[in-house]
């Protein structure tokens, strides 16, 4: 039996590594952050990407026990959040969802990784074009106001999971941080093609913040001691 550590990256199209097509890349691509931490982790672990696009928390929450828990894996990473956000759901809602996977994996035995979801940009910045993902009505000043409203919840649900992984001493990372422009909150531009997914760039920047930041150390930590560390 392999003592390869196990870490499962779990959660909907963030994790798939949907992208949008560009004239430049018409076909739909799919660069899942979880590749690039392997290249990066090498044989010093094992990284299987369970994601699937349009899920919600609720449903990430209820295949948590046959896609991660009965894997028994050492790590699980979750990103969850953005598509609640869509369809206007409470970030104390969607905390509820995320809460219960980070305590299914607690009590397993396995350390979740937690991941702040990323702002949004709707192409309204000076010299950009109007294409969102978001649908009609995204223009204007009713588009900036809501905007404004929609990165607020996003910022309210990150600041529960901080404040949650603080707390229980889990491991998390700021995606929405490192990938935010600090002067207007939103998605970066170099990150984001649609202002939604990822680009090749944020997705590979994730896994780097995931290697330097949580598996670095850890999985240096657990090759010590053989098992497993908090």
């Amino acid at each position: 039996m392999s003592t390869v550590p196990l870490i499962i990256c779990f959660g909907d199209s963030l994790t798939v590594g949907y992208q949008s097509p560009t004239p430049g890349s018409p076909d739909f691509r799919e660069t899942p952050y979880g590749a690039f931490l392997q290249d990066l982790l090498g044989s010093t672990a094992r990284v299987v990407v369970s994601g699937i696009c349009g899920e919600l928390t609720g449903e990430m929450a209820m295949r948590f026990r046959p896609d991660v828990l009965q894997h028994h894996p050492a790590y699980v990473v979750v990103l969850g959040g953005t598509n609640d956000l869509g369809w206007n759901a409470r970030p104390a809602d969607i905390m509820r969802n995320l809460l219960k996977m980070y305590e299914l994996a607690l009590a397993a035995g396995i350390q979740p990784v937690a991941v702040t979801v990323p702002s949004i940009r709707l192409g309204m910045e000076e010299g950009e074009g109007p294409s969102t993902p978001w649908g009609a009505g995204s223009g204007g000043m009713d588009g900036q106001g809501w905007v404004t409203e929609h990165i607020e919840r996003r910022q309210m649900l990150n600041r529960l999971i901080s404040d949650y992984c603080t707390s229980r001493g889990v491991a998390w990372i700021d995606l929405c941080a490192a990938t935010q422009e600090p002067r207007t909150m939103r998605l970066a531009a170099a990150y984001s093609n649609d202002g939604l997914h990822l680009t090749t760039e944020g997705y590979r920047k994730l896994a780097t913040l995931l290697y330097e930041q949580v598996f670095t150390v850890r999985l240096k930590r657990q090759g010590r001691t053989g098992r497993s560390t908090a």
